[in-house]
């Protein structure tokens, strides 16, 4: 894992591996963003970005192979969490399934959660899911 120059203090980007420890290593790599000057965002923010980040990675590291890319950015307004994977395969809904433990509740919560979700195929190959969290107040 190396992380990039940051582009501005609101903004970082981190690569990772996309073996195991990926996921472990994104929420703390989130949490520092968020809890680091000048981002500082309110903790029930904190939460709903720490289960997306969890989340968007996870899903890239067991469904793309290689490496995943987060990005990170605050503009005191919204918080965007962005996740590009190597998969041109697109998320979609699907009945969560208790029984099997075969998942189905990842894009649920995502949209539960997000104020936006977008999903974007990149021309070199592979996507990225963005979630957009809205500040309180």
């Amino acid at each position: 894992m190396s992380d990039l120059p940051k582009a501005s203090p609101s903004h970082a980007t981190h690569c990772l591996d996309g073996r195991a420890g990926s996921t472990s290593a994104a929420r703390g790599l989130t949490t520092a963003f968020l809890r680091g000057p000048p981002t500082d965002v309110p903790r029930v923010l904190e939460a709903d970005a720490l289960l997306l980040v969890s989340e968007l990675v996870s899903n890239a590291v067991r469904h793309a192979p290689g490496p995943c890319v987060l990005e990170l950015d605050d503009d005191g307004a919204d918080l965007v969490i962005a996740v590009s994977d190597t998969s041109d395969s697109l998320p979609h809904q699907r009945r969560p399934d208790l029984a099997a433990g075969d998942g189905g509740f990842g894009w649920t919560l995502l949209t539960a959660l997000s104020d936006q979700v977008a999903v974007v195929r990149n021309p070199a190959g592979g996507k990225t899911v963005t979630a957009v969290l809205r500040h309180p107040g």
